[in-house]
C-alpha cells in the first residue's frame, strides 16, 4: 500500500511512534522511536541489538502508533511488515536525529550497528485524514 500525502507528512514532522513487536513468548514489546520517512515509507532507526530488532528479525510484523504533534487527538495506527536496512554509514540515525534535536545522533556507542526499519504498510487506520 502507498503511503498518502497526508501520512508521509505526518510523519514529516517531528512525530513521536509507539512501535509493537512481538517477544519470542508471544507478548507484545512496546518502544517510543523517533518516526520518518525513508525509501518513501514509514520508518524508524534502531541499535541491531535491541529488542525491537531481534523481534522484527524472528518475527517481521509491526505496528506503530503515531500522534500528530500539532493535534494530540490525531495518530494514525500503522499496520504491516518491516524491511530492515543495515545503516552502515550511520545516515538515516543522523538525519532523523537533526530533524528531532538540530545536530547528528550524539549517543552512537564504539562498535554500534544502526539499522534502519522501513514499514511496508498494510493498512492506516486512527483518527484523522490518513485513517482509512
Amino acid at each position: 500500500m502507498d503511503v498518502s500525502p497526508a501520512l508521509k507528512a505526518l510523519l514529516e514532522k517531528k512525530a513521536l511512534g509507539h512501535v509493537i513487536t512481538m517477544n519470542k513468548n508471544g507478548s507484545p514489546q512496546v518502544t517510543l522511536v523517533w518516526m520518518d520517512v525513508h525509501n518513501g515509507k514509514p520508518s524508524f532507526n534502531t541499535n541491531n541489538a535491541r529488542q525491537k530488532g531481534r523481534n522484527l528479525v524472528r518475527d517481521n510484523r509491526i505496528m506503530v502508533s503515531v500522534q500528530n504533534p500539532d493535534n494530540p487527538m490525531e495518530f494514525a495506527v500503522i499496520e504491516g511488515t518491516a524491511t530492515i536496512i543495515d545503516d552502515t554509514t550511520n545516515e538515516h540515525i543522523n538525519s532523523v536525529a537533526r530533524k528531532f534535536t538540530g545536530a547528528d545522533y550524539a549517543n552512537l556507542q564504539p562498535g554500534e550497528q544502526r539499522i534502519s526499519v522501513d514499514i511496508d504498510v498494510s493498512r492506516v487506520t486512527g483518527r484523522g485524514e490518513w485513517a482509512s
